[in-house]
C-alpha cells in the first residue's frame, strides 16, 4: 500500500543534507507528511459512514480511529521504505535529479532505524485493535487490525511480497480502498454492516485502486530494472494511464448509482459523482504528456488523480456528517 511520492517537480532540489536536519525534522521527513491524505481521506470517509449509521457520533470511536489510521499510516510509510530500500537506491542511481526523495538512499535515516520504528507502529496498532474491541464493545476488530497488518506484510515482505510479484496494486485497493475506512466507520458507529457501507465503498474501492496505479508511472524504469512487478512495469505506461482514466469514471458511475439507493442520500453521492466526473476531464487532458520518465508530467497528472479522489470523498463525507447531524441522513 505504497504512499504517493512527494511532488518530483524539482526533487533534487528538495533533498536537504542528513547533516542539516534536527532529528525531528529527520522523522518528519521520512513520514511524508505529502502522503498522509491518501489515508486520512479515507479515514474520514470511514467515520462519516459510521455516523451516518448509527446516528449516534461516538467520540472515542473518533479517538480509535484517529489512533488506528495514525499507526497504519507510520506503518506503511516507515516499512514501504525499508521494503523499497534497493530499487529506491537503483532509482536514485539511473535518475539522480529526476525523483523524489528517498529517506534510505539519502541518507536521512538508517534502514534499521526505519524498520524498527515501523514495526513499532505496527505493535501499536495491534495494541489498539484489542483495546478498541474490549473498551468500544466492537467483537472482532483485533481481527481486523490483524488483517490490516498481514495485508501489508504480503505486500512488502517475504515470502509473498506482491509488490514485487504482481499483485500489490490489488491489495492497496483492498487496505485503502475498503479496510481503511471500513474500520472506521465500525469504529465510529458500531455496525460491522451496513447498507450504506455497500452502497458507497466500491466507488472507493475503484480510486484507490487508480491511485494504486497512478503510484507506479514514476518508477516504471527503476522498477523494471529492479526486478520488481506492477502494472506499469507489465503493461506499460500508456495503457496504465487508461485503466486510471476509466477507474475514475467508473467510481463517478458506481456513485452516481447509489445516489439511487435509499441507503445514500442523493443530494451527498450525485455531487460526488459530478465532482468525479469534472476532475476526471482534466486528468484525461493532463494525461497524454505523462509518458515515460516525464516526471514533471507524471506528478500534474497524479495531482489531478489525487484531488479527483480526495475532493469528492471530502465532499461525501462532510455531506453525510451534517445530513445526519441534521437528521436527514440514512439509518
Amino acid at each position: 500500500m505504497a504512499p504517493p511520492a512527494p511532488p518530483e517537480a524539482s526533487p533534487r532540489a528538495a533533498v536537504p543534507a542528513p547533516a542539516a536536519l534536527s532529528p525531528a525534522r529527520r522523522w518528519l521527513y521520512a513520514l511524508k507528511p505529502a502522503s498522509w491524505p491518501k489515508l486520512l481521506v479515507p479515514a474520514l470517509l470511514g467515520q462519516a459512514l459510521g455516523y451516518a449509521a448509527s446516528g449516534r457520533p461516538s467520540p472515542l470511536g473518533l479517538l480509535f480511529g484517529a489512533l488506528f489510521t495514525a499507526c497504519d499510516l507510520v506503518f506503511i510509510v516507515l516499512l514501504n521504505d525499508w521494503g523499497d530500500r534497493e530499487v529506491d537506491a537503483l532509482k536514485r542511481r539511473l535518475f539522480p535529479e529526476g525523483c523524489s526523495p528517498k529517506t534510505i538512499p539519502d541518507g536521512i535515516l538508517p534502514a534499521r532505524h526505519v524498520l524498527a520504528a515501523g514495526l513499532a507502529a505496527g505493535l501499536a496498532l495491534g495494541l489498539t485493535g484489542l483495546a478498541a474491541e474490549r473498551w468500544l464493545g466492537r467483537p472482532g476488530f483485533s481481527l481486523a487490525a490483524a488483517l490490516t497488518l498481514a495485508m501489508f506484510a504480503s505486500y512488502t515482505f517475504r515470502p509473498l511480497a506482491l509488490n514485487y510479484r504482481g499483485g500489490g496494486e490489488l491489495v492497496e485497493m483492498a487496505g485503502v480502498g475498503v479496510v481503511l475506512p471500513w474500520a472506521n466507520a465500525y469504529l465510529q458507529g458500531g455496525a460491522a454492516l451496513a447498507p450504506v457501507y455497500l452502497a458507497l465503498l466500491p466507488g472507493h474501492a475503484l480510486l484507490a485502486l487508480a491511485g494504486a496505479l497512478a503510484s507506479g508511472l514514476s518508477d516504471e524504469i527503476s522498477d523494471r530494472a529492479g526486478g520488481k512487478s506492477t502494472m506499469t512495469t507489465r503493461f506499460g505506461n500508456a495503457p496504465v494511464r487508461r485503466a486510471i482514466e476509466a477507474l475514475v469514471a467508473l467510481g463517478a458511475l458506481a456513485w452516481a448509482a447509489a445516489a439511487a439507493s435509499p441507503a445514500v442520500p442523493w443530494w451527498a453521492a450525485a455531487p460526488a459523482a459530478l465532482a468525479l466526473a469534472r476532475h476526471g476531464r482534466r486528468l484525461r487532458r493532463a494525461s497524454a504528456a505523462a509518458v515515460t520518465n516525464a516526471f514533471r508530467e507524471q506528478a500534474a497528472y497524479k495531482a489531478h488523480l489525487h484531488r479527483a479522489a480526495w475532493h469528492a470523498s471530502l465532499w461525501l463525507a462532510g455531506a453525510l456528517t451534517l445530513g445526519r447531524a441534521l437528521g436527514a441522513g440514512t439509518a
